[in-house]
């Protein structure tokens, strides 16, 4: 008897947290399909990870409709099926909310709304044709706990909508067997934050430190693996929300 190999698709893989994620799923044996707007980054981050036989790459913005369905493509004829989606393409910029644009709203809305929304469609399409499937996207919690000193109204309520997706799609979905659960990162140490001191801010969490990326993988893989779990918004934020002192 065979055993199926799972085949994962990851957005925004070519560094921080979706390269990480690649890359704990590979070490677990699985097929990963990757995606990242820069197709030279993503080469390079497929280089990187190795074992490029279990790796196949979909350059594109996933805010276009057709990068979904490619990636969808691209893992049932090179792997044979769609098992696991991680929505980690994202962007997030800080900006008060009355200097915010509608240019700076379309921005957001376009990668982190319909950008989700469309390559989720494309992997449920084909997870309900398979008769199960796991989705994980990765939020933030900032939604759950806010800060004065971030303010960034236009991208916190585009991925509130991914954690609105995430309940939403549990329910509507459990019928078909697919489960979808969301991590929500605090603050982790990833090249988002440029040139800052980034474990300045590790004051906020309760661990007194930042996260590291392989912290949200192992969430990640735990959530994708979890067989009775759905409809979750799991913070991984060392105590940032749910512990507070």
């Amino acid at each position: 008897m065979t055993t199926h190999t799972n085949t994962v698709l990851i957005t925004g893989a070519s560094s921080g947290i979706g390269l990480d994620v690649a890359r704990g799923f590979l070490e677990k044996g699985s097929n990963v399909v990757l995606n990242a707007r820069n197709s030279e980054k993503l080469t390079a981050a497929a280089q990187a990870l190795g074992d490029e036989s279990r790796i196949a790459l979909v350059p594109g913005d996933i805010g276009h409709k057709e990068t979904g369905k490619k990636m969808v493509y691209v893992a049932v004829n090179q792997f044979g099926s769609v098992d696991v989606l991680v929505n980690n393409a994202g962007i997030f910029g800080v900006k008060p909310f009355l200097e915010s644009t509608e240019e700076d709203l379309d921005k957001y809305v376009g990668i982190n709304l319909k950008g989700t929304y469309f390559v989720t469609q494309a992997a449920v399409r084909q997870m309900k044709k398979q008769g199960s499937g796991n989705i994980v996207n990765i939020g933030t919690v900032l939604l759950m706990h806010s800060t004065a000193g971030i303010p960034a109204s236009a991208a916190l309520i585009t991925k509130a909508a991914m954690h609105a997706l995430t309940i939403s799609l549990a329910s509507e979905l459990a019928a078909d067997n697919i489960r979808v659960n969301t991590v929500a990162p605090g603050i982790i140490r990833t090249p988002i934050y440029g040139e800052a001191d980034v474990d300045a801010f590790g004051g906020v969490a309760l661990m007194n430190r930042v996260g590291e990326v392989q912290e949200i993988t192992e969430a990640v893989i735990h959530l994708a693996t979890a067989s009775f779990t759905t409809g979750v918004i799991m913070p991984v934020d060392g105590g940032y929300v749910y512990g507070r002192a």
